[in-house]
Order: C-alpha cells, then structure tokens, then sequence
C-alpha cells in the first residue's frame, strides 16, 4: 500500500510495543525534510487510519508537512484579513474607495514582483534546497506595512494638492515635494535589512534580501513611476466618491 513511498527491499520493520500502543517505523525513499517526502504524508495516514482510525503518523517528514499545512492555512487567514483592515483605512484616510484598491494593487504588485526575484535568486543563483515556510508570510507583512507607509506619504500629500491645483497638477507637485524622502527613506532602510543577508542563517537572509530588495522596488519603481502614472491616468476619477473626483 504504500509503493513508491518506501526504500525498496527494505524490510518489514519490527513491531515495538509502548504503553500498549504499536510502534513501527519506516524509512521514505527521498529527504525526509523533502517538499516530495511530506506529500507522501496524507498517503500514509490514510493507510495507517483505515487499520487504525487512532493511529498516529510521525517523525521528520510528518512535521515538516504539518507545519508546512499550519503556515499555508495562516496565509489563507491572515493575508486577506491584512488586506482589508489596510483598505479600510486607506478609503477612510483619503476618502476614496478608487484610490485604496489602486493603492492596495500596487503594494501586491510589489509583494509578487519581490517573491518573482527572490525565487529566481534563491533557488537558481545560490541553489537553495529550499525557503523557509513562514518567509511568505513575513516577507508579505514587512512588505505591505512598508509599502502602505510610502503610499500614505505620498498620497495624502497629492490629496491635498490636489484639491489646490487639480489632480494631474497635484501628482506632479506631490511627487516633486516627496520624492526624495521617499527613496532616501526607502534606500536608508533597505540597507538596514540588507545586512541580514550576510547572518550564515538562509531563513534570515532570504528575508533581509527580501525586504531589502522590496523596499528599494516600492521606493523606486512604484512609489516613484508607477503610483504616479495609474493617478495621472485616472485622473479626478481617482478621488472617487469624495469632491476631489470633479476637480
């Protein structure tokens, strides 16, 4: 039953009795702290669950996969609940719904873009075997709160030019007034993360790459071009559904 899981050849393992509870142990075919060896896992207990519905399946593999479940079911959780309460308080702060999912899209945008590199970094530049399972999750939380920082900046600033000289005006003085503060910010604090990728610890130092790298993306790139030219783009229409979206 359990093919292709198993070191083949390997024999039938001794039953060892503890407390009045059968113990057997197996040896998987592949790294036990492998991706392929925790997927073996929901296999085994279904096997050792129709012989025992209270039977237990343990040992490396099965904890690696269980905190990988745990960290995965955190995302589903946390991920879009972060998300909303900063939409809320964009469209509050702003008193726009437009430009808080715009905002919002950016930050994402960003957090994606970062994962993009930091995969291709980790796993075909260094050859990691593998990154840890809370990096998503962290990297998202540093990332995002980062990013919606910059984003307050700059966009309450273009606010309220905005309501002066007109949106599109506003952009461009917004953007001249806080630009540089911004990415000195942005550069300031991406060197202090930085300094984690050189700790000999990967989970560290996938993180600092991360945030490092993600910062100076969101200062540069986003917070500098791309928030900017989706404002000038959209126009007074971004204000909506305060006054500002006639001006």
């Amino acid at each position: 039953m359990l093919d292709g899981m198993v070191i083949p050849g390997q024999p039938t393992p001794a039953m060892k009795v503890v407390n009045g509870r059968a113990i057997l142990n197996i040896t998987l075919d592949k790294a036990p702290d492998s991706v392929e060896a925790g997927n073996d896992i929901p296999k085994i207990r279904e096997v050792a669950h129709a012989a025992d519905p209270t039977s237990l399946v343990g040992g490396t593999s099965a904890v690696y996969y269980d905190v990988r479940s745990a960290n995965n079911r955190d995302n589903k959780t946390i991920i879009p609940i972060i998300l909303l309460v900063i939409t809320i308080i964009l469209g509050l702060l702003l008193r726009s719904v437009v430009s808080a999912i715009v905002l919002l899209g950016t930050v994402v945008l960003s957090y994606f873009a970062t994962l993009g590199v930091c995969a291709l970094v980790f796993n075909h530049i260094f050859g990691f075997a593998g990154g840890d399972n809370s990096f998503p999750l962290f990297a998202f939380i540093f990332l995002v709160a980062l990013g919606i920082d910059y984003n307050i900046f700059l966009m309450t600033r273009v606010r309220e030019e905005s309501g002066k000289i007109g949106t599109r005006a506003g952009v461009i003085k917004g953007v001249t007034v806080t630009g540089a503060v911004i990415t000195s910010a942005g550069i300031v604090l991406a060197a202090t993360f930085a300094v984690l990728g050189l700790l000999p610890l990967v989970p560290l130092a996938e993180l600092g790459f991360a945030v490092g790298f993600g910062v100076l993306l969101d200062t540069i790139i986003v917070r500098s071009i791309l928030v900017p030219a989706l404002v000038h783009e959209i126009g007074p229409k971004i204000w909506w559904p305060s006054k500002l979206q006639n001006k």
